[in-house]
């Protein structure tokens, strides 16, 4: 036996009882408890757990975790919610002997508990992270337990266990009221049978509910907030799995006591909610069978589904059939868009969608069916998600912007049972049917004649349009869609439809294939975007593949119609955020940093790492599109030029673009090179440091242009003066600078000077990169030139487009 001056043993004694308070303030050790007005702080500063009281008398205290360091005190998490300690009976959090993790108070009263299977609390810590999540660890860092598998009313960011082996494992459940944190009458959780949709619960009634479909980005919500869900499917069961990227820092989505389900947004300043629209009809199943809640109306009201009317005077009883289904052919399916699909609906797997709408064809018991690409992280997972419905369709809606296509099923119209009325009827349809087939053949013959000659007219443009010799001799496989297609997508061109316009034509949003949105320009016949132009932009983007520019998924030729189909972008153009007072604060600086990079990637593309030189031309905000994440994608092509071989410029006698944006020797003499588009860009990204127009002089006074102004700014040391003020306080200046900087060098007067795209990527993306003296630029009057012509120049072949100040 060892003495008891032996020295090991107050030194292990000694580093026993010392290291836990040397141990980093996010964690709870066992010999380091957490008692009333004590917090454990995460390591990064974003949340805090400690005891609080949700009024202002401080009688009753919980156990909870909030958002650290921000005005009042958001809590995402509570212990006790149900036993809240009285606050004179000092209550502490511990890691016991037995490694539980314990909440009592003097009293000896427990009201919360996480039992552990761990001999001894000797290693066992509980950690709180930087995502909220509070996680009680075994000695080798594995959890035990953890406050993400047991929210109370509201989730955090990450992924969330929703239901095991077709049983839900929790449910969501809200406060019994603003003040009072024990449990409601309230609850959320994910239909056990099906991946597929949510439920809010009143007790055991659905009150609301939400389908889902696989893993997709909600949208911009707030200040380019993207919103990102995922329902992922593992042996186990269901995770549910929500993020959020942009300029909010935080969020989280609450369940309220009025069974209100609210994702909260903040940029640390404040917060932003946004919920579901309020309407008394958007309970569930409360517009009945085959009844439907309108949310296009002004105020949703009820409505009946097409070929149905009201049962009754109310829609308590739904909606009935105006003609009976009958187990025959003749029926057919309408389709109906931007609907939120019904409940009680079958799932069948692998199906395509011709296999799912023939599925439903053959059972004469299906009313409904819709189908849609089921987006998985699992590529063995099926990706298809065929919905059929068998009986009556409840607890479905409308929207204006969002939904998707449902297939109802309907008879064909009524045969008019008046025998009398036949008897008339049916001679004089003969005597109109023949007539109208005489006529019909004679403009059958005629058409015949007019089409071979469109077809002779297009003829050679198609050949064109298959091969093209610059492009290496190669077919281009691209797809032609047929006119009767676009204007079905477009539901015949509608104004409703009408997305954008421009000197081209308009644009309009559709749906292709079912489920396919795509945004189609429709060149109208007096656009100044003629058939070289409209070849032009399908000969090229067909053969570009590149992030930051937008995909052309097809064309159509139709006699005089032309039509371009490209992908949708959702967000539009830049220049609806960039010089709109309302949303220009919602480009904050990492936003237009973003952007900035992301043209200038772009650009280099065109330039130097696509097979051939691209000369784009028509580089300005409105050719900028934004995806969903506010990705730039450069667009409009028609007016581009490819340099083959060794060329590095050209000339023309047919200057193209829009003023403000063309280089000075190309405004001047017609020559053209990547030179022209660096001009280009360092003029966009001035706009978008600035949130000014090049052609607005009147708002920066006493100068005759943004360039002008900008470079005054510089040479008196007061660029930071340019930066828009919406940003300026969050922004680094050092990159605020450094693209003012860029953006000088690129608007320089001579082109030799200005650096090609592949050094403004670089300087762009490194911040140790030394960046040459830029030299005074060179200076337009903006209100000197009229469409047509050129001051000092004899060219008479001019293509400009103006713009007006705000």
């Amino acid at each position: 036996m060892k003495q008891a001056g032996t020295p090991c043993i107050p030194v292990f004694i000694l580093l026993f009882f010392v290291s836990p308070f040397c141990r980093s303030d996010d964690r709870l050790w066992p010999a380091k408890p957490l008692s009333a007005g004590d917090t454990i702080v995460s390591k990064g500063g974003d949340f805090a757990l400690g005891f609080f009281s949700p009024d202002s008398s401080n009688t009753s205290l919980y156990l909870g975790i909030w958002y650290h360091n921000m005005a009042g005190r958001t809590v995402v998490w509570t212990a006790n919610r149900d036993d809240p300690i009285p606050a004179a009976s000092s209550p502490t959090l511990a890691i016991t002997n037995s490694s539980d993790l314990v909440l009592s108070d003097s009293q000896g009263h427990t009201p919360w508990a996480v039992k552990s299977d761990i001999k001894g609390s000797m290693g066992v810590t509980a950690v709180l992270l930087d995502t909220g999540n509070f996680v009680v660890q075994s000695p080798n860092d594995t959890s035990i337990w953890q406050t993400f598998d047991h929210p109370t009313d509201t989730l955090l960011p990450g992924r969330t266990m929703l239901s095991k082996k077709g049983h839900v494992v929790w449910r969501l459940i809200a406060s019994k009221g603003l003040n009072d944190l024990s449990t409601g009458v309230f609850s959320m959780s994910l239909d056990p049978s099906s991946d597929l949709q949510f439920f809010i619960w009143n007790g055991a009634r659905p009150y609301r509910r939400r389908i889902f479909n696989g893993e997709m980005a909600v949208g911009t919500l707030y200040q380019n907030t993207v919103l990102y869900e995922a329902i992922i499917r593992t042996r186990d069961g269901f995770y549910y799995d929500f993020r959020v990227s942009g300029a909010s820092q935080y969020a989280h989505l609450t369940l309220d006591y009025m069974g209100v389900l609210t994702l909260s947004l903040n940029n640390r300043s404040s917060w932003r909610t946004i919920t579901a629209p309020p309407a008394s009809c958007n309970i569930y199943a409360s517009c009945g069978p085959f009844g439907y809640c309108d949310y296009t109306a002004a105020v949703p009201t009820c409505s009946c589904l097409d070929g149905f009317e009201p049962s009754g005077p109310n829609f308590s009883s739904g909606c009935r059939r105006i003609q009976d289904l009958k187990c025959s052919k003749q029926n057919h399916f309408v389709t109906l868009p931007r609907m939120m699909l019904p409940d009680k609906f079958l799932r069948v797997h692998n199906r395509s969608f011709g296999d799912c709408m023939t599925e439903c064809s053959n059972n004469c018991l299906c009313t409904a069916y819709a189908y849609a690409n089921y987006s998985t992280n699992d590529a063995t997972a099926d990706q298809s998600r065929c919905l059929v419905w068998t009986g009556e369709l409840i607890d479905t809606g409308k929207f204006s912007e969002y939904g998707e296509n449902l297939y109802l099923r309907l008879a064909n119209s009524p045969v008019q049972k008046n025998n009398k009325l036949v008897k008339i009827l049916l001679p004089t349809m003969a005597c109109v049917l023949i007539l109208a087939c005489t006529a019909l053949v004679s403009i059958c013959k005629y058409k015949a004649g007019t089409r071979k000659k469109k077809e002779i007219h297009n003829g050679p443009m198609l050949g064109y349009l298959s091969s093209f010799s610059e492009m290496g001799g190669e077919h281009v496989e691209f797809p032609f869609f047929s006119f009767e297609d676009i204007a079905a997508a477009t539901d015949n061109f509608s104004e409703f439809n009408q997305i954008g316009s421009g000197g081209f034509g308009k644009v309009y949003k559709g749906m292709l294939q079912g489920d396919k949105e795509v945004a189609i320009k429709r060149l109208s016949k007096g656009s100044a975007q003629g058939i070289e132009e409209f070849k032009n932009e399908i000969i090229l983007i067909a053969k570009l593949q590149h992030r930051n520019l937008v995909r052309l998924l097809g064309c159509c030729i139709y006699g005089d119609e032309r039509l371009l189909i490209y992908e949708y972008l959702p967000n539009k153009s830049l220049d609806t955020f960039l010089f709109d007072d309302t949303r220009q604060h919602e480009l904050d600086w990492s936003i237009r940093f973003k952007i900035i990079k992301g043209v200038a990637r772009g650009l280099l593309y065109l330039h130097q790492d696509s097979r051939l030189t691209i000369i784009h031309r028509d580089l300005k905000p409105s050719n900028i599109l934004m995806d969903y994440e506010m990705t730039p994608k450069i667009s409009d092509f028609g007016m581009a030029r490819i340099f083959g071989g060794n060329k590095q410029e050209a000339s023309t006698t047919r200057v193209v673009g829009t003023y403000g944006y063309m280089s000075p020797e190309y405004v001047m003499g017609g020559a053209f090179s990547v030179k022209s588009d660096t001009y280009s860009f360092g003029v966009l990204l001035l706009e978008i440091v600035s949130g000014l127009k090049i052609t607005s002089p009147q708002l920066v006074m006493n100068f005759v242009g943004l360039t002008a102004y900008a470079w005054r700014l510089w040479v008196d040391g007061k660029a930071t003066e340019l930066v828009h003020s919406s940003v300026i306080e969050s922004c680094s200046l050092d990159e605020v600078l450094r693209c003012i900087h860029v953006g000088l060098l690129c608007v320089q007067d001579c082109p030799n000077d200005r650096p090609l795209m592949a050094s403004v990527t670089f300087m762009l993306e490194n911040e140790s990169a030394l960046l040459p003296a830029p030299k005074q630029p060179a200076y337009f009057p903006l209100r000197s030139l009229e469409p047509g012509k050129i001051r000092g120049n004899s060219m008479n072949l001019v293509s400009i487009t103006t713009l007006d100040g705000r």
